[in-house]
């Protein structure tokens, strides 16, 4: 067993209190025990040396992500996320109008409005017509509601499965959980997704006169609408970015000190959504020539590109939160260029002719200086 000494290594290493809340771990000291072990491997203690980056750790970070993002391939993971996007959007358009429609018909207009926005109008025109073509169907909420779950949690479990698949590939590892905890872990983690993302929806059209009816049904003032109209959007920030969170820390297969409500790479990733969705707005809106190029295609090539930008910056914020941990690791004592970078969950599934990897693995578990002795 490996036993570290107990050090505030955040003052060890001149880190600022703060950054250490914000990366989310204490500054204080921990009790150190020692390691243990899960299927033949050692489970990552992080107490073993510095939780947080020193600042000029951090340029490495960002340049890491950068090439890890062209190693990784993951634009091409893009794509793949993007065409399982397009199988689970219209199911849960189903979904999601059977809940509006017991809000009434301006709770959907509402959420039209707010897609319009969103990005580029002939990328969204799919999404409001279909919209608009479900709204009259109002009537059989119940029966879609249910036909539609089952739909949009079996097909979306597929982008899931896929985004298991790419944060493995962005950690470097192998997957190693049997199929009787991957499925669990799928289906569970696109339930939450579904719940999230509905609340983001909710949340979006209660606003005017859904939000005073609202408002007047839970006897609450028109100051604290006004308010709620001012704070939702910061409000839905925050349930994107705790979805990303979920995803990423429970996607891969590779052990991480814990989840946090927010991580930098789930921060990172609404960042860069809202950027590139404003950005291809604006160039579709003022340089963009799909129609002419595509013709009556035009809207349906923009929407497949704009899901293939907001994949990207989804993944990049993945490969950040990766980074992050190898950047860690680093600053333990282990070689920048060792892969994997953190020891897997589980092992039980990986392929017999990888046993010649297991030494790799295991001295993953291994400081370079305890190596060395």
């Amino acid at each position: 067993m490996i036993r570290a000494s107990s050090t505030n290594w955040c003052a060890a290493a001149d880190v600022p209190a703060f950054a250490c809340l914000v990366a989310g771990y204490s500054p204080l000291d921990r009790e150190v025990t020692d390691m243990p072990k899960r299927h033949g491997h050692r489970v990552v203690d992080w107490s073993t040396g510095p939780t947080v980056l020193r600042w000029r750790s951090w340029w490495g970070v960002f340049r890491r992500t950068v090439t890890e993002f062209l190693d990784d391939n993951l634009s091409d993971w893009a794509a793949a996320l993007t065409y399982y996007s397009v199988l689970s959007i219209f199911p849960g358009l189903v979904v999601l109008t059977a809940i509006l429609g017991a809000l009434g018909p301006s709770a959907t207009q509402s959420l039209i409005d707010t897609i319009q926005q969103m990005g580029p109008s002939s990328g969204t025109a799919l999404l409001v017509d279909s919209l608009r073509q479900l709204q009259g169907a109002s009537q059989l909420s119940g029966p879609l509601a249910v036909i539609g779950l089952a739909t949009a949690l079996w097909t979306a479990s597929g982008y899931i499965g896929a985004f298991m698949r790419a944060a493995n590939a962005i950690y470097d590892t192998e997957e190693g959980r049997p199929i009787w905890k991957t499925v669990p872990v799928q289906l569970g983690l696109t339930a939450l997704m579904v719940v999230l993302l509905a609340l983001c929806a909710i949340g979006v059209v209660v606003t005017g006169q859904v939000a005073e009816r609202v408002g007047q049904w839970l006897g609450i003032g028109s100051a604290a609408v006004l308010v709620w109209d001012i704070a939702k959007w910061p409000v839905l920030a925050v349930l994107v970015s705790l979805a990303f969170a979920l995803l990423y820390w429970a996607a891969p297969n590779a052990q991480q000190p814990g989840f946090r409500w927010l991580s930098p790479g789930s921060v990172l990733a609404v960042l860069l959504w809202i950027a590139a969705s404003a950005g291809f707005a604006v160039y579709v809106a003022n340089f963009g020539s799909y129609n002419k190029v595509y013709g009556s295609l035009g809207g349906v090539a923009v929407f497949l590109i704009w899901l293939w930008l907001s994949n990207i910056a989804v993944l990049l914020g993945a490969e950040f939160d990766a980074e992050l941990a190898r950047g860690r690791r680093i600053e333990q004592g282990f070689p920048p260029d060792e892969e994997p970078f953190l020891p897997p969950r589980d092992t039980r599934a990986m392929s017999e002719d990888n046993e010649s990897g297991d030494a790799a693995r295991a001295a993953a578990d291994q400081p370079a200086a305890d190596r060395s002795r």
